[in-house]
């Protein structure tokens, strides 16, 4: 076997590094003097720019780029030299010195800068600027960096990424290596990035068996909690035994011996439920928070219609002709009858559901129920799943709306402050795009509306349903459902105009929508996957912006199908960026993993942590960079809330670039314009809610980019199958 060779170098600069499986190229200074830089590529996780490397790998050329070194494995190395020490302070790397600060600590300690910082950090104060605070805190930034080396070394056997080595280390600390060690699955539970598949091979490389129960009972598990990301609140058992023994690879009669000690255990619950539409029964498998939750949520519904107080008793008998009539003047509009009928059903019915495409007046319905909630002294209290939907409750309203997660004050942990024994003071709750409610928020939000208040949810149930697991509009609407409710089904004269109005409802009935002779709606064809991409993006960035003078970063969005692809919105967040903030030599940018942020970028949060800003960001919050701190290791977000967040550089795999996102993740908002790519390469994902969905979330104007034939398939294609949850079941049952 070839004897590895041996380099050593300064890393200077990653060119480009994959996430998901931690390739990288990079270029690296070896000192040699003549200024040229070494190309290596390999795995380099946790590398940055400045530090010092030893490298094993083997020599090699690329046909195009020339000779390069394959690396196999490194160790960092502290360097010798006054210029490489001011390259390494000031590449990030230790929180509290930037660029500026590490030149002030190498001019006063020269060589020995390292050694200051390693064994006498209080010597720090003697550099001019240095207070005792910032003193203070490089010092614990640098036993912290140590510390997480050591985890990185250890986890750099199995592949673990540098931002999930720091998280595992942020959890368990100093036994961080033990629990990785002996205890491996707990990962996947207490650690956010890391799911069953990260904590399976690292169990492997620390040698727990193939078929050991523990093993097994984490497949479950994550076989589970993969199915609620599909929407799922249960999986029938079969289902669960058969994909937990494809995932895991061992015998089925093992499973099923695991499954019924985890249920002994009460890590799931089992239970008999009706099947699809009405079928055979199954046995359904739960994780035990959903469980709860359907329960809870079907009973929360039913106390609420059932109770006999009532917080607005004065509708009970009042003259709607008369205060219909009023209504009018105040509006300067007449309802159309089922609005009258939907106004009437939300301020005498308890809970009640308005439901309807855009164009047939459920905002003004919902305006209309406010006003009159109002004109009799009522406590309303409005909310909406995201923050762009709360903005547009308000404005509507002239009332304050807020996010549902603000309106309970979601805490760590995922508990609200209100709740049955703290409920909320309200008369009336109205929720907006109630579709994208999931079980676990409709549950924590109906268990904190009063007894005798009444609650309105209101939304179009042809859109795509929520993220996260259940289908409750649906379920509050299906037949037999004890919920009262209105659907809206006419279509206004004004909104007859709108070409994004009339082809929503066309390509929710089946029907291709015209493209031609709108001015509001457009289709640009283009065949090929990879050209309809980079069309999509010189329509968002440059001809929208020329036509129709909006602004491409607030005014347009794309909304992809789909994640991966070159019509993906990861592959076009990179070409929308360097279409709308390229890189410039005076606009600061920070490279993490494989995404570049710079100050402009539009980002989203990608996970809900109750720990930032006021009362946490949550899942889907957009926002803009406002700052980028190398000194200070921090970048700044204003959001679309107009909260500015910090997040310090190690949290940054908590953003992704929101110049393009998938449809699902558009869910709520609403855009002036929106561009979407419809491609042959999307095809398992074309479908007609989806479709629909992208084109609703439009105020002014669409674009279809893509292929006729991918139009035609979304537009046929209904989606497969309902979600498998039992609330519709238990909302009848009782």
């Amino acid at each position: 076997m070839l004897k590895l060779a041996v380099v050593e170098g300064v890393l200077e600069r990653i060119t480009y590094a994959n996430e998901e499986n931690g390739y990288t190229v990079a270029r690296v200074d070896t000192g040699r003097g003549s200024g040229d830089l070494l190309t290596v590529v390999g795995s380099l996780l946790g590398a940055q720019p400045g530090e010092s490397l030893r490298m094993e790998g083997r020599w090699g050329s690329h046909p195009q780029y020339g000779k390069q070194f394959t690396v196999e494995n490194y160790t960092t190395v502290l360097p010798a030299t006054v210029q490489g020490i001011r390259r390494y302070l000031g590449s990030g790397l230790i929180k509290g010195i930037g660029p500026r600060i590490a030149d002030r600590i190498t001019e006063h300690f020269g060589v020995d800068t390292l050694e200051v910082i390693e064994h006498r950090p209080e010597r720090l104060i003697e550099v001019p600027g240095l207070g005792p605070k910032r003193t203070k805190m490089i010092g614990a930034a640098w036993e912290e960096q140590k510390a997480i080396k050591e985890v990185m070394v250890f986890l750099q056997g199995v592949g673990v990424s540098t931002s999930i080595a720091v998280r595992i280390y942020k959890k368990y600390g100093d036994a961080s290596i033990s629990v990785v060690k002996n205890e491996p699955y707990r990962l996947a539970a207490d650690v956010w990035g890391i799911g069953f598949l990260t904590a399976d091979k690292i169990a492997q490389s620390v040698g727990i068996p193939h078929d050991s129960p523990e093993r097994v009972k984490a497949g479950l598990q994550y076989a589970l909690s993969q199915s609620t990301d599909s929407g799922h609140c249960f999986l029938p058992e079969e289902q669960l035994i058969a994909d937990s023994v494809k995932l895991l690879q061992v015998d089925t009669g093992l499973v099923i011996e695991c499954l019924a000690e985890l249920a002994d255990e009460e890590g799931v619950v089992r239970e008999t439920v009706p099947g699809p539409d009405g079928g055979e029964p199954v046995t359904a498998v739960y994780l035990v928070p959903f469980h709860r939750a359907e329960i809870s949520l079907a009973g929360q519904v039913l106390r609420l219609l059932r109770g006999g107080e009532d917080r607005m008793p004065a509708f009970r008998d009042v003259d709607w002709d008369k205060a219909l009539a009023w209504l009018a003047r105040r509006t300067g509009a007449d309802l159309a009858p089922e609005q009258s009928q939907a106004v009437r059903l939300a301020l005498t019915e308890k809970v009640a559901v308005l439901t309807g495409g855009p164009g047939c007046g459920k905002s003004f319905t919902v305006r209309s129920v406010v006003e009159l909630a109002r004109a009799k002294k009522a406590k309303v209290v409005l909310a909406a799943p995201t923050g762009r939907a709360a903005k547009r409750l308000a404005e509507l309203t002239g009332a304050e709306a807020s996010t549902v997660h603000r309106l309970l004050e979601l805490r760590p942990g995922g508990d609200a402050a209100y709740d049955r024994d703290r409920p909320l003071d309200a008369d009336l709750v109205v929720v907006d795009e109630a579709s994208m409610l999931d079980l676990l928020l409709a549950n924590k939000l109906v268990k904190a509306v009063p007894p005798g208040a009444h609650l309105l949810f209101v939304g179009d149930v042809d859109q795509l349903p929520s993220v996260g697991a259940g289908e409750v509009l649906r379920d509050l609407l299906s037949e037999g459902s004890p919920v009262p409710a209105v659907r809206l089904t006419r279509i206004f004269r004004q909104a007859q105009q709108s070409g994004v109005v009339t082809n929503a409802h066309r390509i929710n009935s089946g029907v291709p929508p015209i493209t031609h002779g709108m001015p509001d709606f457009f289709l640009f064809a283009e065949e090929d996957t990879e050209a309809a991409g980079k069309l999509t993006v010189d329509v968002a960035s440059r001809r929208i912006p020329a036509k129709f003078g909006l602004d491409p970063r607030r005014d347009v969005q794309v909304l992809a199908p789909m994640h991966r692809g070159p019509a993906g919105a990861g592959t076009l967040n990179g070409l929308l960026q360097q279409a709308i903030t390229p890189a410039r030599p005076d606009l600061p940018e920070r490279r993490f993993g494989g995404r570049i942020f710079r100050v402009g970028d539009k980002v989203t949060q990608i996970r809900n942590n109750y720990e930032k800003g006021a009362n946490g960001v949550f899942n889907g919050t957009v926002g803009v960079v406002t700052s980028l701190d190398q000194d200070e290791q921090r970048l700044t977000v204003l959001t679309d809330e107009d909260e500015e967040v910090a997040y310090d550089f190690d949290e940054l795999d908590e953003l992704a670039h929101a110049y393009a996102v998938t449809i699902h993740r558009s869910q709520g908002s609403e855009y002036p314009a929106v561009v979407i790519p419809v491609t042959t390469g999307a095809w398992m994902m074309l479908q007609r809610n989806l479709l629909y969905t992208a084109v609703t979330r439009a105020k002014r104007l669409v674009v279809l980019v893509g292929s006729r034939r991918a139009l035609g398939q979304a537009v046929r294609t209904v989606s497969a199958g309902r979600r498998c949850t039992a609330l519709d079941h238990r909302l009848v049952q009782r």
